[in-house]
């Protein structure tokens, strides 16, 4: 056999010798079975729907043929139009509309049995004509249209309904113009081309109804996911969106190591399903964060918990300096021992509000400053007399960098752990079995220092050191974290840089990143114009161009 230039092949007998009819039914139902077996394993619709035809047109020898879907408002709709003689190929793959209107399945709240597509899909019978222009009871105007359009002669015609497990009609298979395998004439379809036709409408329906249903469960599943990430970013307005965005650079600078066909990482290469199953842990990797308090992961100021405690320092303040006052009106103290407190009250309040938004890294000297301010005595609601900071106020005030404690930081870093625990504990189908793997190695180093597991470079995937560049680069990049404002695309490859350099990144994926310019593919679609500066790739520490 040779293929047409529609897919279809073409049918040569060896030494000129044509089969027996026994041999040449065989041949086709060795087809069939193979198609059976191809279909199945089919995941795009448009590549579905195409291979049908093309299979029914090719077990069949016909000319030409359409394929039909039952939409949900009671149409046809036309999918797949191809007719190898005129070249005419239409829908699926081949980017070429079909413009036809679909074909109604009632019409004034009747069945349309005036069309033979439709009488098919209605009734669920397969219909076999000779010659469309001797057949009585189906209306071919349309069919006599496009033959003096064209000046095609439309003749026999073979019309099977796809029904699926439930007998449902889910599609119609119209194939056109049987040929003569000897003489290529125009010919009848035989009784055994109606059998095949119906055999593949069958098998291809089960693929159709298949498909739809795991396309349909993939959609339930990612929508399920997209629901848990949006309740995590309502749940942290501060970090919303971040679910959303390492995913998508994780693809991005995923795809440009697929695109990679030198160096280190040069036989690293994704399938679809491969795709898809990165996808999925990239939209999982923090899914953890539903068990992290809101007031850890919303920590703007070193004091907030629930809300930010500083303003009842400022009450107490307010207390002291009204002391001083009263202290001066009973003249305990004069004026200058008044202007000083009050002076030294206020610097306090400065320094403390200073000290309470961490974003400075703090000194051996700031640290002592607290603890001073922390000593001085006021006289509490219950009358006592107490110091003026408590332990967990200097505990918080005195943090050095950041405004988490080291408690704080490690409710944080759980989430991954809770992560890892959730996704672990999920049935995953084998195709999704890395998910895990891929969306709990984010926080790991290269060197083994990280989290949770400690993991070395040689102890995790590809997809996983993806992820971690990924959602370390979002983190510097994000214009929404209540403790510090979004980096320049140069500030965050500087850093990134450095962290290559510490052993925290790979550094293969991290030049990758930057050569291949994954970062500025990343700034288009989600940095604000003022942070997309101009990058020097010659002094970023750590890269290899």
């Amino acid at each position: 056999m040779s293929a047409t230039l529609d897919g279809t092949q073409a049918f040569q007998f060896p030494g000129g010798v044509a089969p027996t009819a026994a041999d040449d039914l065989a041949q086709r139902l060795d087809q069939l079975n193979a198609i059976g077996a191809s279909l199945s394993a089919e995941r795009d619709i448009n590549r579905l729907l195409e291979a049908i035809l093309t299979a029914a047109k090719t077990i069949t020898r016909a000319d030409g043929g359409t394929l039909y879907r039952v939409a949900d408002d009671k149409t046809l709709r036309f999918e797949i139009v191809r007719t190898s003689s005129l070249k005419y190929y239409l829908g699926g793959t081949t980017g070429n509309p079909v413009p036809f209107y679909p074909i109604q399945l009632y019409k004034d709240g009747k069945p349309n049995n005036s069309m033979v597509a439709a009488y098919a899909a209605l009734t669920g019978k397969t219909v076999n004509i000779a010659d469309a222009y001797t057949a009585e009871g189906f209306d071919f105007s349309g069919t006599r249209a496009f033959d003096a359009k064209t000046g095609y002669r439309s003749k026999s015609f073979l019309t099977v309904p796809m029904k699926n497990h439930e007998g449902e009609a889910i599609g119609v298979l119209q194939l056109l113009n049987a040929q003569d395998p000897h003489t290529g004439e125009v010919i009848a379809f035989s009784a055994s081309d109606q059998r095949l036709a119906e055999s593949l409408a069958s098998q291809a329906a089960v693929a159709l109804t298949n498909r739809h249903l795991v396309n349909q469960l993939e959609g339930l599943f990612e929508s399920f996911i997209n629901l848990m990430n949006s309740a995590i970013d309502e749940k942290s307005p501060y970090t919303g969106g971040h679910c959303q965005r390492v995913p998508v650079l994780t693809m991005l600078l995923a795809e440009a190591v697929n695109e990679t066909d030198s160096g280190p990482l040069s036989a690293f290469h994704m399938s679809d399903k491969d795709r898809y199953e990165l996808k999925i842990a990239g939209l999982l990797h923090d899914c953890g964060k539903v068990t992290t308090p809101v007031h850890v992961v919303d920590k703007a100021t070193k004091l907030e918990t629930i809300y930010d405690r500083i303003h009842l320092i400022d009450t107490r303040l307010e207390v002291l300096k009204r002391d001083v006052e009263i202290q001066w009106l009973r003249r305990e103290i004069d004026d200058k021992r008044k202007r000083d407190l009050l002076r030294e009250f206020d610097d306090a309040r400065r320094f403390l509000h200073a000290c309470n938004i961490g974003s400075e890294r703090m000194k051996d000297e700031d640290v002592e400053h607290v603890k001073r301010i922390a000593r001085h005595r006021w006289i509490d609601v219950s009358g006592h007399e107490a110091d003026f900071l408590t332990a967990d106020e200097v505990k918080n005030l005195t943090i050095r960098a950041g405004t988490l404690t080291e408690d704080e930081r490690k409710i944080i870093n759980h989430h991954i752990v809770a992560t890892i625990k959730m996704l672990e504990s999920l049935p995953w189908p084998k195709h999704l079995t890395n998910v895990p793997e891929y969306a709990g190695g984010h926080h790991e180093r290269m060197d083994g220092k990280g989290y949770p597991k400690g993991l070395k470079r040689e102890q995790m995937s590809v997809q996983a050191r993806c992820m971690g560049i990924a959602d370390i680069f979002e983190a510097l990049t994000a214009k929404d974290r209540p403790y510090k404002k979004g980096k320049t695309l140069s500030e965050s490859l500087e850093i990134l840089g450095r962290m290559k350099e510490n052993h925290h990144v790979d550094p293969d994926l991290f030049d990758i990143f930057v050569r291949r310019k994954v970062y500025q593919r990343y700034a288009e679609m989600f940095l604000d114009r003022e942070q997309i500066d101009d990058v020097d790739e010659s002094r970023i520490p750590g890269y290899r161009p």
